[in-house]
């Protein structure tokens, strides 16, 4: 039950050829890395020959006669002042521009496949402050030359304009001459996302993007925002039809060889469209999975703790920075590295056992799990660094914060991203043990994320043995508290209840009752009646997640499934 290219109250194409389906309901979507200088040093090519001023002063001479590149091959790779004289000379200033740092685009001159720097020209599709002093700090819309794929997540790169060398995010650059470096294309972008980001608060009246369609694959969308005194901010989607020869139309009575064309005409026309393209969609920069290149272990004078945001059963939770420069990591965040910090009591865990789950756990990444940065386990207490979601946890969010004012549909869209995050720990055969609102961690744009996976299985066995401390009796299974028995089936259990207190924003799970009566009726098969304001539909559900029988319960993949499409099933599809 994947997402569907579907319209909101019809689809079919008006009298002008064009299909102005809409929608108005606001459902959601939703790396970095710093290396030592010995690392850098070690990824670039080793360089021959002459130095990069011999190289520059060979490449025409000042005047002199033929053409003269680079002194071999490897110094036409290494440097850009390599064959840029003719017969007859004359590279010499062109060549003292490029070593001044004068970029050839600066210049008006384009590089020959022998002058232009080794590699691939890839676009920056956000702008990057660096935050060690091996990273490279770059602008939206600046060309980079990779120079080394070495590391998935952070490539070494040139760019064109500075002619600076460092590492750059892998996710935030795509190749120059394609489709996906253009501000507006958003190749893997769902209607529903589509719909969420066009109306974020400030994007004007014709703020567009093209996405790939989900329905056809190869084929296209155009999605733009619109407003009308009725029904406010609304968003109207148009098929992009392709020719047989390879062009692209949205009305027969036009057609165009690129999307390209495409945008520029209906940029500067309506052109039978709801209104003229105006802005691209800006897009979100995507989620980091690291503070920088190789930064794990991080010394405990590197972390400000700046605010307390709450205290929970195993420690505290701080908003803090990265900020203090360190002699042996050779590294500076400058504060410019927000982040959040659990402070683990003393006891707690023993930290090989913790390092050992941690490896794991910085492992898993996915949009809706919270980024596990780094860690300082050197003493105590132990810290884990995440990074930081600025609305705070679900529950409260629900209680205090923006959630008060959710709407049905916005709430449903809250429990299908955790089941996302959910599906994905799934695939990875990995339990959770303690779902709940409380976990589940809530920033800009009600972007919701599954937080502490893991934590309670490497807490448990000591400190709740130590301690006392409580089992969460109303979120965990039969199975699990009766006979330790914790699966991805036990976290389903849980998961009905989390959409129990998602859909009533915050209320406790079996109301009026305390945790021993709680074991006894569900053991006896009581089952939570359903809420006033829950949807029939949904309420099914989550009896399905409490089954008595674990093999009996959905999976969260299935579940996602349904959620995301909970209000987009029954819609027309495009005509």
């Amino acid at each position: 039950m994947g997402n569907k290219e579907s319209t909101h109250g019809g689809g079919a194409d008006g009298p002008d050829g064009f299909d102005h389906s809409t929608s108005t309901i606001t459902v959601s979507s939703a790396k970095l890395r710093g290396d030592r200088k010995d690392r850098k040093d070690k990824d670039k090519k080793p360089k021959k020959g002459k130095t990069r001023k011999d190289s520059v002063n060979a490449a025409g001479g000042g005047g002199g006669g033929g053409g003269g590149g680079g002194s071999n091959e490897q110094d036409r790779q290494n440097h850009t002042g390599g064959d840029v004289g003719g017969p007859g000379g004359g590279a010499g200033n062109v060549g003292a521009m490029i070593s001044a740092g004068v970029g050839n685009e600066q210049m008006g001159i384009m590089h020959s496949p022998s002058t232009r720097p080794a590699g691939e020209r890839y676009k920056a599709l956000y702008d990057y402050e660096a935050r060690t002093a091996d990273d490279l700090t770059f602008r939206k819309g600046e060309i980079l030359i990779i120079t080394n794929k070495t590391d998935p997540n952070w490539w070494l790169a040139t760019s064109m304009l500075t002619k600076r060398e460092g590492y750059v995010p892998r996710n935030y650059i795509e190749p120059a001459d394609v489709l996906q470096a253009e501000d507006w294309f958003f190749e893997k972008m769902t209607r529903k996302e589509a719909e969420k980001q066009l109306q974020l608060a400030g994007n004007p009246r014709g703020t567009f993007l093209i996405r790939g369609s989900e329905t056809s694959p190869g084929a296209y969308s155009l999605s733009v925002l619109d407003h009308d005194d009725s029904r406010g901010f609304n968003v109207k989607h148009y098929r992009i039809r392709t020719l047989d020869n390879g062009g692209y139309y949205i009305s027969t009575r036009i057609t165009f060889h690129t999307l390209h064309d495409l945008v520029n005409h209906y940029t500067s026309q309506a052109d039978g469209l709801v209104c003229r393209l105006l802005n691209p969609c800006p897009r979100q920069k995507p989620a980091m999975f690291e503070i920088s290149k190789d930064v794990w272990e991080i010394p405990r004078r590197s972390i400000k703790l700046e605010r307390k945001l709450g205290n929970g059963q195993f420690g505290e939770v701080w908003e803090g920075a990265l900020l203090e420069r360190t002699e042996e990591h050779s590294r500076t965040w400058n504060g410019t590295v927000r982040v959040a910090v659990k402070t683990l009591k003393e006891g707690a865990m023993d930290p090989t056992a913790f390092l050992q789950e941690a490896n794991i756990m910085k492992k898993l990444r996915h949009p809706k799990l919270v980024a596990l940065l780094a860690v300082c386990s050197e003493g105590e207490p132990i810290y884990i660094v995440t990074e930081l979601m600025t609305n705070g946890c679900l529950l409260d969010y629900l209680h205090e914060g923006e959630g008060k004012q959710l709407r049905e549909p916005e709430l449903i869209d809250i429990t299908a991203q955790v089941a996302d995050g959910m599906a994905y720990l799934e695939s990875q055969r990995f339990v959770h043990r303690d779902l709940a609102a409380r976990n589940i961690l809530v920033g800009d744009l009600r972007n919701c994320k599954v937080a502490d996976f893991g934590l309670s299985r490497i807490i448990e066995d000591e400190y709740i043995a130590k301690e006392g401390a409580k089992m969460p009796i109303k979120w965990t299974a039969p199975e699990a508290i009766n006979f330790g028995k914790f699966t991805i089936k036990s976290d389903v259990w849980s998961f009905g209840i989390l959409i129990y207190e998602v859909i009533t924003k915050g209320r406790v799970p079996y109301p009026g009752m305390v945790n021993r009566e709680v074991l006894d009726q569900v053991s006896r098969g009581y089952r939570m009646p359903k809420p006033p304001e829950c949807p029939d539909q949904l309420y099914d559900i989550t009896k399905q997640c409490w089954d008595a029988v674990p093999e009996k319960r959905p999976t969260f993949e299935f579940l996602h499934s349904f959620l995301d499409d909970f209000y987009h099933a029954s819609e027309i599809q495009y005509q």
